[in-house]
């Protein structure tokens, strides 16, 4: 675009995963346009409250319209509050003097694309998922401008971009960095490393196979990052946290380029930006989709796992027995380590953040035309 004018509202929020690829766009926007005026707009009730401030950008709020689950008083009241959350969208557009919408799905995207489209400004949409949110479904009939981060992904219009992330995840030479990592998660250089995380708020389910399975973890001579989540510190019988030769147990590790840097393996939930971290850095994994929902996960791991790039257990079927017949000999063939981590990186993309600005600069242009 090359113009200091260009006017940016970002919509979505919720949870981190619509949140982190927005702000990945919006940091790629504001590379290529150090000029551009860029807004980020979610509900009040979001973590978008936090990290988009902190992050550096500035964010406005709209009602939340959730979709009520059976017939109720808030079914009735629902066109109304859609209705009033569509003013305000068209009242924050028209105010920011938006040259684009750019909508990452959640509660928050339906009014921001439905007053975008009325006051005849151009749409981006992307989506983080496999299967798509009823926002973007929505969203993708009322533009051309629509990206996926996984190529299974069905929507009109769409293109294959990547899941936009952070840089210092996208730019990660894992072997470069693994002995900083490592040094700084308090692990040893030279053990076979699982890193095991269930997220921020931890996998009460994934908690518990570990836990079971550490003795025979531990006879491998395996090194275990057991990341609980916050609050979910693992205890033994007697109360004390649990313990065990090569094992230590955080609630939560701050950046995980390092986590990703210092593990031989991971084991993790198939959330959309873990499968596409893990691809374009490389890093082998053991998938256990989340078993509630709507199957989503399972269908994020889809191509990964088809790729060869990772394994899928169904949450059901991890057990520690599992863990036991299959983990060890994973991480003591370095060949197949290997296999997976070229799978991983043959279908990972690293420049969606790019990807993404340059289709919103080219849905821009068009609208200014």
């Amino acid at each position: 675009m090359n113009s200091p004018n260009l006017s940016v509202v970002l919509a979505g929020g919720g949870t981190a995963g619509h949140i982190s690829p927005l702000l990945a766009i919006a940091r790629a926007i504001r590379t290529d346009e150090p000029d551009a005026r860029i807004l980020a707009v979610g509900t009040a009730a979001g973590m978008e409250t936090r990290l988009v401030p902190a992050a550096g950008f500035e964010l406005t709020t709209i009602e939340r319209v959730p979709m009520p689950r059976r017939p109720s008083l808030d079914l009735l009241k629902l066109p109304f509050k859609f209705a009033a959350a569509v003013r305000q969208a068209r009242g924050i557009i028209e105010q920011a003097g938006a040259d684009v919408v750019v909508g990452v799905g959640g509660y928050v995207s339906t009014p921001m694309y439905i007053a975008a489209r009325r006051a005849n400004v151009p749409m981006v949409i992307h989506e983080a998922n496999a299967r798509p949110g009823l926002a973007n479904r929505v969203g993708a009939r009322l533009t051309r401008h629509v990206a996926v981060a996984f190529r299974s992904t069905r929507l009109p219009h769409a293109a294959w971009v990547g899941m936009p992330m952070r840089t210092e995840i996208s730019s990660l030479d894992r072997a470069a960095r693994r002995p900083a990592a490592r040094e700084r998660l308090k692990l040893a250089a030279d053990k076979p490393t699982l890193i095991v995380t269930g997220g921020s708020s931890g996998a009460a389910s994934i908690n518990r196979t570990i836990s079971a399975a550490l003795p025979a973890l531990a006879d491998a001579g395996i090194q275990t990052l057991h990341i609980t989540g916050r609050g979910k510190q693992q205890l033994d019988g007697a109360g004390s946290p649990l313990a065990a030769p090569g094992y230590k147990q955080v609630e939560y590790v701050d950046g995980m380029e390092d986590v990703y840097a210092a593990a031989d393996l991971l084991l993790a939930r198939a959330g959309a930006a873990t499968v596409c971290e893990v691809a374009a850095v490389g890093l082998p994994a053991v998938l256990v989709p989340l078993p509630h929902g709507n199957g989503e996960q399972a269908l994020n791991a889809a191509d990964l796992v088809g790729a060869g790039g990772a394994v899928l257990v169904r949450d059901q079927d991890f057990t520690a027995e599992w863990v036991e017949a299959n983990v060890p000999a994973l991480l003591k063939d370095p060949a197949r380590l290997e296999a997976m981590a070229a799978a991983g990186r043959g279908l990972g993309i690293r420049d969606a953040d790019q990807r993404m600005a340059k289709m919103v600069f080219e849905a821009a242009g068009e609208g200014n035309r």
